[in-house]
């Protein structure tokens, strides 16, 4: 019975071997459009889906009062925070991964999988337990309201806890996009996020025997769904059948392999602490402008974050890419990558720009529909920044390319001089010493946000990031001899 289920194993086993040569072919010689396309829609697909979580809670909470809003947009930018602290392993695992696997190097790719995820879950659990016992500091820090404090607190408890598993799921799909399989992510998602909305109204407001948890309920819905894709995750990784396969040696410490991931993660963490950070000083600037303004800026970032997918999205696809052929000593091929996806990017986002420019009070109401007060100053919010757009998508895809090539100090800087040169001082200024008050916080996003889009072009232009190395050039040269052996084979189309 073993011997027959082996030979029934052994056509499926060619024929996944067959699609992951024409997939990778795609990537290193075939049209980068298609390429492109082939990536990002599954990851802009599962981005939308991810975002039906902050959504869901937004549009339940919604219901519960602008002071439940306010609750959710104070400990949001704070979680994102410890969150941000983490990401730059997961990030240094896709560089790592995507070139490893341009280079040919299957034996490297399970061990970068490994290493990152033992290190991804030791740091979360710490992090996990500072959050929870920092909490109730932090919040006093930004002086909230006493109507928003009970429910902060209880949202941003569980949300901390929930970082472990958000982490963990966060680093498989890093390193599964690493290797070029986005789908499977994306139906792991799909079954998580349509989970999550059946929970989240059922732990808000409570049925039968499961009490109402309110504002807490959101993050309990959260908590529940990320486990299992987190679970999951693993499964898949363990069983092996998507270019990375996972086994008990892997996830032995290996001192050497860890020090080039910090080395490599640390200005990821620092840049995405940085723009978090950054975040949270503007929700504690927007908090000293009362809860009215709080919820405005809370539903407000909540679209931006949805707008920006179709961006995001195109920006991992961009890292996959160029990062897998950059591996396989591509570097013309990996500048090409970024050209075409930085011009879809700013074409995407402005049109998603004009779109919510028409449609703003529409779609604020749709969130907080008996606050009237708070849809006229959130959708003058997304008014003013929405022409802007276009500038996020030129970042986007750009420091997308930056990490693929392992240059993460300069995303880093970027997001220094994007929010504490431009952004934050603009907005602290405008604010607090002009008449202009709130607005001179909105003000402060559109500025900032086609400086940086011009630094980061010319930045690029400039060329420096081509010359980071971080794979044997031997094993480059290994897998353009087997590149042209494909060629020979008939994989060309």
């Amino acid at each position: 019975m073993t011997g027959k289920n082996a030979l029934q194993q052994q056509p499926q086993q060619q024929l996944q071997q067959q699609r992951q040569k024409q997939k990778q072919h795609l990537f290193l010689n075939g049209s980068i459009g298609k390429a492109l396309y082939s990536l990002a829609l599954p990851i802009i697909a599962a981005n939308i889906l991810q975002s039906c979580y902050q959504f869901t809670d937004a549009f339940w909470v919604g219901r519960l009062g602008s002071s439940a809003v306010a609750a959710v947009s104070v400990s949001t930018p704070v979680t994102f925070l410890l969150i941000a602290i983490g990401s730059g392993l997961a990030m240094a695992g896709t560089t790592l991964t995507s070139q490893y696997m341009g280079a040919g190097q299957g034996d490297k790719i399970n061990q970068v999988a490994g290493q990152t995820l033992l290190m991804v879950l030791a740091l979360s659990i710490v992090l996990a337990a500072l959050g929870c016992l920092l909490a109730p500091h932090i919040l006093t820090l930004m002086g909230v309201d006493a109507d928003v404090y009970k429910d902060a607190i209880k949202f941003m408890r569980v949300s901390f806890i929930g970082v472990v598993f958000v982490f963990s799921f966060s680093m498989f799909q890093s390193l599964m996009r690493g290797v070029g399989h986005t789908t499977v992510p994306l139906l792991i998602v799909l079954f998580t996020v349509v989970l999550n909305l059946i929970l989240d109204p059922l732990f808000i407001f409570g049925y039968g025997p499961i009490p109402a948890y309110g504002v807490e309920g959101a993050a309990l819905a959260t908590i529940a769904t990320q486990s299992l894709a987190a679970v999951a995750g693993i499964v898949v990784m363990l069983q092996g059948k998507y270019g990375i396969r996972l086994r008990l040696k892997h996830l032995v410490p290996q001192p050497q392999y860890m020090k080039k991931a910090v080395l490599l993660g640390l200005p990821g963490s620092l840049e995405l602490s940085t723009r978090s950070l950054g975040l949270m000083l503007m929700s504690f600037l927007v908090a000293s402008m009362g809860t009215m303004t709080i919820a405005a800026y809370g539903i407000g970032a909540n679209i931006i974050q949805l707008v920006m997918i179709p961006a995001m999205g195109l920006s991992m696809a961009v890292s996959t890419l160029a990062g897998q052929n950059i591996g396989a000593g591509k570097l013309r091929r990996a500048e090409q990558i970024t050209q075409l996806a930085t011009l879809y990017g700013f074409l995407m986002l402005t049109a998603v720009g004009i779109i919510a420019y028409i449609f703003a009070e529409k779609i604020l109401w749709f969130f907080v529909p008996n606050e009237s007060e708070v849809i006229e100053q959130g959708a003058h919010f997304i008014r003013v920044m929405a022409l802007s757009w276009g500038g996020i998508g030129i970042q986007l895809c750009i420091l997308a390319a930056f990490r693929a090539s392992g240059n993460m100090v300069n995303a880093m800087v970027l997001a220094m001089v994007s929010l504490w040169l431009l952004r934050f001082p603009l907005a602290y200024v405008l604010s607090k010493h002009t008449n202009l008050g709130e607005e001179g916080l909105w003000w402060s996003f559109p500025v900032s946000n086609i400086i940086t889009a011009i630094i980061a072009l010319a930045w690029f232009a400039q060329g420096s990031w081509k010359h980071t190395v971080l794979i044997d050039e031997q094993q480059q040269q290994s897998m353009k001899t087997t590149d042209e052996i494909l060629c020979e084979e008939g994989y060309r189309h």
